[in-house]
């Protein structure tokens, strides 16, 4: 069955029980720089780690905010693909780093995950228990990070908080009508052809308008 319409089932349930499930203990998302003034386009974006389309799309966005940091708003939501291999658990990896230290070190690790992605699918895990997988993660995070934070990281995949950060980020995409990566708003809105990269001339397209 195709994944939108899944997702797009898990929106409906999800609106239902949202009243009478617990929430988020904050707002999902990781802010790129600092969370800016209100007046500002606001772009956000839905990534998975391992995902191709996700990584080739992070340098022309990266671009394309620093080019407009004054008045461009980015946050990153993990979106990890059922069909991806690791997703959830590199996903976590993120959660638990900006738990740790900072937004600047959660991106540096998911441009660690972006320029390493082959560690974590395919033949590289494919006859790796998930014990294996996580604990490579965890040293690949380790790495990124420092190694002083080693204990701290594999703490990080025992305690059930990282695990449901995870799964509000999945969520929270869900509700807004993600079902692929990556899949961007701006102001709110969706842009067209989620699922594939937009290169700078096509941020370009969108912004100049809004930016005058």
């Amino acid at each position: 069955m195709n994944f939108k319409f899944i997702c797009l089932g898990f929106v409906t349930l999800w609106c239902l029980l949202w009243p009478i499930v617990s929430q988020p203990p904050m707002p999902d998302g990781f802010w790129y720089g600092e969370e800016a003034a209100e007046e500002k386009v606001l772009i956000e974006a839905f990534f998975d780690p391992v995902c191709p389309d996700s990584r080739d799309s992070w340098p022309s966005l990266k671009q394309v905010f620093q080019e407009f940091a004054s008045r461009v708003r980015l946050v990153v939501h993990t979106f990890p693909l059922p069909y991806h291999d690791n997703a959830f658990a590199t996903s976590r990896a993120l959660h638990i780093t900006n738990k740790l230290k900072n937004t600047s070190a959660t991106y540096h690790l998911l441009e660690a995950f972006f320029n390493h992605q082959e560690q974590f699918y395919g033949k590289a895990t494919i006859n790796k228990s998930r014990a294996v997988v996580t604990e490579h993660i965890v040293e690949f995070t380790a790495n990124a990070l420092g190694s002083s934070y080693h204990s701290a990281i594999k703490s990080g995949f025992n305690e059930t908080n990282t695990d449901l950060a995870t799964r509000y980020a999945f969520k929270y995409g869900c509700i807004r009508g993600v079902y692929g990566t990556p899949f961007f708003f701006v102001n709110g809105f969706p842009l067209p052809d989620a699922g594939s990269p937009l290169d700078y001339k096509g941020w370009r397209k969108v912004l100049d308008p809004l930016l005058g």
